[in-house]
């Protein structure tokens, strides 16, 4: 099933390769939130529990952190004259036209980096969906193509309504992007479900699904047990599901996402020393691994000033090392020049891989992960690559869910992975 690990090549991506059964990828979720297959992993042994548990196996002095994105109905779909659909699925705005809360705040028209599927039947200049609103106006949305890339396109997108928002748009007239592996349309249930119920700052083309299983109850009772709280925020791209088709791992390109968190959370990951800092779910791992990173890219003077602070896919394997409150000193005084006193907005395509030095992380709640991906990547470094296969053994072989609306894991990190 899994790679001999005694002849291990921590970079080629076939050590992250394993055998998933379709049916037991998960279409849809459980009818309650918190009732799916939780299973943890800690100094070397896995226990089988239900994800209603999670507050009793997490310490009193946890510090949980979590990615409040909210998922966006990014795709949009077109008639062309001759009947084809044309869909649009809405990626980022593009460099240069402000990150997502401003893009979602814009009106009358953004520039936006878009997939588009079936793009050989567009061949006019623009197309066109009309819709009648409640209040009678009617609404008449646009799409043109700007230029064609590698990855993608850039889209303009216009509306004639300018007391409307993007972000209505996407309401009016966007469809929810399930991963493409579940292979079915989304359905009205899906608005709710492919939320966290944590969920505020529109962004997001795939939920932080780690969150999925949580509940306003487990909330409370995080709360009453003492378990610290923080959020921030990662906008999560289509970049998640790209997979690595490059034989090494070295040799993949990261996809970059927006981040923001606030200053209070900054300040708390300064003085966290006695904290076992548990991130829930990838997103938001490397958003507090990428802050750490983005200290010591101050500190070094690499950071440019007076742009958005950005760390590359391989930043954190060149930058010299700082101690947790260094870094987060230099992201303070960071703060204290820029427009906002209050949080730290900057972008990120760190790469997490083994042989990656953990900085900020103590544990990591997340659900299981597709073969040959940069999120088993993550989790290989985390917990070494031979307990990644034995805890990814015993779900098969213990009937969990895989993927987006699967079951979760609570994973402590691996003594010997630093």
């Amino acid at each position: 099933m899994f790679i001999n690990t005694m002849k291990i090549d921590t970079d080629n991506i076939e050590t992250y390769n394993y055998d998933l059964p379709v049916e037991r990828i998960a279409e849809y979720p459980l009818a309650e939130r918190d009732q799916s297959k939780l299973l943890v992993y800690k100094d070397d042994h896995i226990s089988d529990k239900t994800f209603s548990s999670i507050v009793d196996e997490l310490p009193r002095n946890t510090l949980l952190v979590f990615n409040n994105t909210r998922v966006v109905q990014a795709r949009f779909l077109f008639q062309t004259p001759t009947g084809a659909t044309v869909e649009i699925f809405s990626l980022e705005p593009a460099e240069g036209h402000g990150g997502p809360a401003e893009s979602m705040s814009a009106r009358g028209k953004v520039i936006w980096k878009c997939f588009v599927g079936n793009a050989k039947r567009w061949k006019q200049p623009e197309l066109i969906r009309e819709v009648q609103l409640e209040n009678g106006s009617m609404l008449s949305f646009h799409a043109r193509q700007i230029e064609q890339k590698a990855d993608y396109y850039l889209i303009g997108f216009s509306w004639n309504l300018e007391d409307i928002t993007f972000s209505e748009i996407f309401s009016l007239l966007g469809d929810l992007p399930l991963p493409p592996y579940m292979k079915r349309k989304t359905e009205a249930s899906d608005k709710e479900r492919y939320q966290t119920v944590y969920a505020k700052h529109e962004g997001s083309v795939a939920a932080p699904t780690a969150g999925l299983h949580f509940t306003d109850a487990i909330m409370q009772r995080l709360a009453e047990k003492g378990i610290q709280k923080q959020e921030v925020t990662l906008h999560v791209g289509a970049g998640t599901f790209k997979p690595v088709k490059t034989d090494s791992i070295k040799e993949h390109t990261m996809h970059s996402e927006y981040i923001h968190v606030n200053r209070a959370t900054v300040e708390l990951l300064k003085n966290a020393d006695n904290l076992q800092v548990t991130p829930v779910g990838t997103t938001s791992m490397r958003t507090l691994e990428s802050l750490y990173w983005l200290g010591c890219k101050l500190c070094s003077k690499a950071a440019l000033t007076g742009k958005l602070l950005e760390l590359t896919q391989w930043d954190a394997y060149e930058l010299p090392a700082l101690s947790l409150r260094e870094a987060m000193e230099e992201l303070l005084k960071y703060i204290n020049t820029s427009s906002d006193k209050n949080a730290l907005s900057a972008k990120t395509a760190l790469l997490i891989k083994p042989g990656y030095e953990f900085k900020v992380c103590d544990a990591i709640i997340t659900n299981f992960h597709q073969p040959k991906s940069t999120l088993l990547c993550l989790v290989s470094a985390f917990i070494g690559i031979e307990s990644m296969n034995k805890v990814y053994h015993f779900a098969l072989e213990n009937d969990y869910r895989f993927l987006s609306y699967g079951d979760s894991s609570l994973l402590f990190k691996h003594p010997h992975c630093s």
